[in-house]
């Protein structure tokens, strides 16, 4: 860690930190390298970023690792992904014990190959009571289809009497979706430069403080986080109130 780096403050950290991980595939053309070596780097970013933010104490830590356009992609590139999943997860597994981490998958997971979500589901399972962070891995995962999802979930236990309609409220809503039990994100942040949101967490960002840099993913590293991380201290969260309301009655989020 670089030492120029002043220490953040505990009270102002984010609980919940998303992160959509761009720019393995540039990367890798930048060094005339394949794509596949790129995702390799970016497991390697993975690594330090998770041990950075269980560090710091961060609740949450929500990774886009894969969308649910992303199966749109070359057959080669997508089974070398799934290859570079499976490794990964059991090489972490350990490490996730030791720390306390707890895995979690949001997104249509069943859609992977029986031997991934075997796996997937062996590390989720291992580590279900571990009390420190989660880590949610969104796989398969978009949006929209969430949303979705959730309304189709919602308009079944109306239709079976278990809900009345006039009882949907946004926090009723907000139980069926992935993140459910879980403070919405405090921080967006997009690698590689791209000012789009990409069909990621939709509902759940709606008052995010977003943060892009021009860092590919597989070159992001634990000191330009903290350096984003001093950047969010600075910013006022008003959530639709005057900064004044917000001097009067400080509120660090909508879940609190």
């Amino acid at each position: 860690m670089n030492s120029d780096i002043p220490p953040l403050r505990p009270d102002s950290l984010p609980r919940h930190i998303a992160i959509i991980m761009d720019g393995n595939g540039r990367w890798a053309k930048k060094r005339s390298l394949n794509r596949i070596r790129g995702h390799r780097e970016g497991a390697e970013s993975v690594r330090n970023i998770v041990r950075a933010c269980r560090e710091m104490g961060i609740e949450v830590l929500t990774l886009y690792a894969f969308s649910t356009e992303n199966w749109q992609r070359p057959r080669p590139e997508i089974l070398a992904l799934m290859g570079l999943l499976k490794s990964f997860l059991r090489s972490e597994l350990g490490e996730m014990m030791e720390n306390g981490i707890r895995l979690n998958a949001i997104g249509q997971i069943e859609r992977f190959p029986d031997d991934v979500l075997t796996v997937l589901r062996e590390v989720m399972d291992q580590t279900r009571k571990n009390p420190g962070m989660i880590l949610n891995l969104a796989l398969s995962y978009g949006g929209r289809d969430e949303i979705v999802t959730a309304a189709r979930r919602i308009a079944a236990e109306v239709q079976a009497g278990r809900l009345q309609s006039e009882e949907i409220t946004e926090g009723v809503f907000s139980k069926y979706l992935y993140t459910e039990g879980m403070p919405e994100p405090d921080l967006l942040i997009r690698t590689s430069g791209e000012m789009r949101i990409s069909n990621f967490l939709l509902w759940q960002i709606a008052y995010t403080e977003i943060c892009v840099t021009d860092t590919l993913w597989p070159d992001f590293r634990r000191d330009e986080l903290i350096q984003i991380l001093h950047d969010y201290e600075k910013r006022e969260r008003r959530f639709g109130v005057t900064g004044d309301q917000i001097k009067k009655t400080p509120r660090r989020g909508l879940t609190e």
